[in-house]
């Protein structure tokens, strides 16, 4: 795995320093992924009989990213707007005089650039994948422990009726397969890029290439990306696929972490983080750190995709700003996404859930909870307009009063012959939450 740079150490970016996305991102990274798109461009060319197998051998040798000075061709790169133009002249060096001359031939510098950045995308997506499937193994078995675990609902921030935890980490788990299916489809759908100057191939025609988009085909194949139908300088469907599967990824992660963070406050501990961080001034405090960093990236990352979708809009054959500005925001959403998966599956695997404290809260509404469910039942014994009557003014008593709906119901005559402590159990009242969960975990 390639290091990440000193000088891109994301000090400021907590959820994805450290993680495989950031050394998969690294200028290190997307320079050897730079030279490796040119070193396959000349095997291409040399299996198809257009450059010395000799040429090919030397080109590969010599495209390694520690022969380089990463920060000179960054700073080269001012010069020509990419660093695609310096990285030629240094790597025609380094191959020599006999074999210089098939360096980069008859390519153009964004299809070395479009081609690593295909790169860097599927290397990083597959760590992300990774880090979801451990998330989703995770909250697989918290689902299943937890069928049953009855806990409010709550909607508007308010208690609802009861579902389970069980149901809950399902749904969770559903979301992150979605992400997870997106991701693979995305990124086995990425393609190399090649077209030359203006997106005709004619330079490697005049180098003689009898049937150009075989060579085409030969370089996608030497780097394990898809063939594309075209070039697509400026057809963007592979920027904007990466921006789509990162954003909703990201989002998708971002619910779970919602949740703990609202389950996790002092005051409901329904859930905890396996272990929370530290604060500088209160030392009482076990912060929900890894909800709150996935949280982050769950805010950021629409905003960068829309940057990426913006950019589609490419003037001419090949466009100027609408194909630089897809660099820096796709690199950060790869880098956000891929952090906030490392984070989700720590966060997943180590998640603590309090039973008790769910049962308790059932309670906080002292019955009130299953009123739906006494709604539907007691209509057919009190008749409906005496069953909703009657329901409204126990709601209201039970405050009051401070005495439980079961209480109350339990005064009236008229339901001597009815059990209540099975209608007033709001553990009895889950619906088909258990059938779902099972129904959620058969997904593979």
């Amino acid at each position: 795995m390639t290091s990440v740079d000193p000088d891109d150490t994301g000090l400021l970016a907590p959820g994805w320093a450290g993680s495989p996305a950031a050394s998969a991102t690294a200028d290190t990274a997307y320079l050897q992924a730079l030279l490796d798109a040119e070193a396959a461009l000349t095997r291409a060319q040399a299996a198809l009989g257009l450059a010395p197998d000799g040429a090919a051998a030397a080109v590969t040798e010599a495209a390694d990213a520690g022969r380089f000075d990463v920060r000179s061709l960054a700073e080269q790169a001012r010069g020509g707007g990419n660093p695609v133009i310096p990285l030629v002249a240094d790597l025609t060096k380094a191959v020599g005089a006999e074999y210089g001359p098939y360096v980069h031939r008859g390519a153009t510098s964004q299809d070395i650039m479009d081609t690593a950045t295909m790169l860097v995308a599927v290397r990083t997506l597959d760590l992300v994948l990774a880090d979801l499937g451990r998330t989703e193994r995770a909250l697989a078995r918290l689902a299943a422990e937890h069928r049953d675990t009855a806990m409010p609902g709550r909607t508007l921030t308010q208690h609802a009726v009861p579902t389970t935890f069980g149901l809950k980490a399902a749904g969770w788990r559903s979301l992150v397969l979605d992400a997870r299916d997106r991701i693979k489809t995305v990124r086995d759908s990425l393609p190399a890029q090649l077209g030359g100057a203006a997106g005709t191939l004619a330079a490697f025609t005049a180098y003689g290439a009898q049937d150009p988009q075989a060579l085409t085909a030969a370089f996608a194949r030497e780097l394990g990306l898809r063939e594309p139908l075209l070039p697509w300088h400026t057809l963007r469907t592979p920027i904007a696929d990466l921006a789509g599967c990162l954003a909703f990824a990201a989002g998708a992660l971002g619910k779970p972490a919602a949740d703990v963070l609202t389950l996790g406050r002092t005051e409901i501990a329904e859930v905890a983080e396996g272990s929370g961080g530290g604060s500088s001034a209160m030392p009482h405090k076990a912060n929900p750190v890894r909800s709150t960093l996935i949280s982050a990236a769950a805010r950021r990352a629409p905003q960068l995709a829309a940057m990426l979708y913006g950019a589609q809009a490419a003037e001419d054959e090949r466009p100027a700003g609408a194909w630089h500005a897809e660099w820096e925001p796709l690199r950060d959403l790869l880098r956000l996404t891929g952090g906030a998966a490392r984070v989700a599956a720590d966060l997943a695997e180590g998640l603590r859930v309090n039973a008790d404290a769910m049962r308790e809260h059932l309670a906080l509404t002292h019955g009130l909870i299953v009123s739906e469910r006494l709604s539907a039942e007691l209509t057919p014994v009190l008749g409906r307009a005496r069953a909703k009557e009657l329901l409204t003014d126990l709601a209201g008593r039970t405050y009051a009063e401070g005495r439980s709906l079961r209480e109350l119901l339990a005064e009236e005559p008229d339901l001597k012959d009815v059990d209540l402590d099975d209608l007033t159990d709001p553990a009895r009242y889950t619906g088909s939450a258990g059938v779902l969960t099972d129904r959620a975990l058969e997904r593979r």
